[in-house]
């Protein structure tokens, strides 16, 4: 199979990475996986899966450019003889969805979030990410989204959680020189001890209430990461480190930007946090915690409560309550290593069970193989 997938940019993010799993296994089945997207700092990695990468403005919102990105997927298509074209994005969708209608072929779409709509203009625009011939969703929370939403059957309607690389993001893969750097990077003294959100700096990711709950932990030599890009939110980024301020923990915050070795970040820190306070689509973060064996505190809405087990491979809080993350946190940080131990195995082997990148990438080619016989 020739499989062109469409994603804005190729920067951060669970959809980014699903973007090159996905081509990873197209490639190794054989056939060839290209991508259109601006690039981004994982444009090297996608070539080195063997993947190619057509760049094309595909992030623009401007109508015109949209329609005229129909026109240079459709010439895509036509001379590199593609079989399925598969959107990521609502924009980037419409393009697609032009195009796979001018040509002929199957168009797949993965609903990678809720895209809330508060007008009849918005909700007619999200609804490109209903209109493939197969609508994949990335979690149950995503898939009754889509049903109440956009009204998609089961005929069309495909669930896929995402996967975790198992190889990679492995506790035993990650020696002891890594750890070191990344507590190096994150300027810690030896005494002190590491609680790490991942996630972009964005107010719904959840770091304000983070900083409220993490505020009692800092006299005792806790220090807390929020790791993630600002993406040009310079306001906010400065409103956290006010906050920080003003209650008095600005030298417990680091706020490291992208962290391109995530294995070793999770084994440098005591605790993960998502707490974000709108639902999450999925909760990658969360599963990759637990792949590594990491204590981890999420909010329970969205797909974390799909990924967590609460109090058995994680822990689930009220979204937005700062009271009730900070007990919960001293609560596991105070638990005694055996409980702990035995947490890592348990979440690990749930990850394993339900979130390998093997079985994503199995069940996708399996919705390729679906849509095409769907389109014969």
């Amino acid at each position: 199979m020739n499989i062109l997938q469409v994603i804005p940019e190729l920067d951060a993010g669970g959809a980014e990475r699903t973007t090159l799993e996905v081509a990873e296994i197209i490639i190794r089945s054989g056939g060839k996986a290209l991508v259109v997207s601006q690039g981004g700092r994982m444009v090297d990695e996608l070539k080195a899966l063997g993947a190619e990468l057509i760049r094309m403005p595909v992030k623009s919102k401007n109508p015109f450019t949209i329609w005229q990105n129909a026109g240079r997927l459709t010439d895509i298509i036509r001379k590199r003889d593609i079989d399925i074209i598969h959107a990521r994005s609502r924009a980037p969708a419409w393009s697609a969805y032009w195009a796979a209608k001018r040509t002929l072929i199957p168009f797949v779409t993965t609903y990678h979030g809720t895209y809330n709509a508060k007008s009849g203009f918005k909700r007619w625009y999200n609804s490109v990410m209903a209109k493939g011939d197969r609508v994949i969703a990335n979690s149950n929370f995503i898939a009754d989204h889509v049903r109440r939403e956009h009204g998609v059957g089961e005929d069309r309607l495909r669930i896929i959680p995402r996967g975790v690389d198992l190889k990679t993001l492995d506790p035993k893969a990650v020696n002891h020189s890594r750890i070191a750097a990344m507590r190096a990077s994150w300027d810690l003294a030896p005494e002190q001890k590491a609680i790490l959100l991942p996630a972009r700096l964005t107010r719904w990711k959840g770091q304000e209430v983070a900083l409220k709950a993490f505020a009692p932990l800092a006299p005792k030599g806790y220090v807390l990461v929020m790791a993630g890009d600002a993406q040009g939110r310079d306001d906010y980024v400065d409103g956290l480190r006010s906050l920080a301020k003003d209650l008095g923990i600005l030298d417990n915050i680091r706020l490291p930007g992208h962290i391109l070795d995530m294995p070793a970040a999770y084994v440098a820190c005591e605790v993960v946090l998502t707490p974000s306070i709108e639902p999450e689509a999925f909760g990658r973060t969360a599963a990759e915690a637990q792949a590594m064996g990491r204590a981890v505190i999420a909010a329970d809405h969205g797909g974390a409560c799909e990924v967590i087990a609460d109090q058995k491979t994680g822990w689930r809080v009220t979204p937005g309550d700062d009271q009730a993350l900070a007990q919960t946190l001293s609560h596991v940080l105070s638990l005694p290593q055996d409980r702990l131990d035995q947490l890592a195995m348990d979440a690990r082997a749930r990850v394993v069970e339900h979130f390998s990148k093997q079985s994503l990438q199995e069940k996708t080619l399996q919705v390729y193989r679906e849509a095409l016989e769907y389109d014969v």
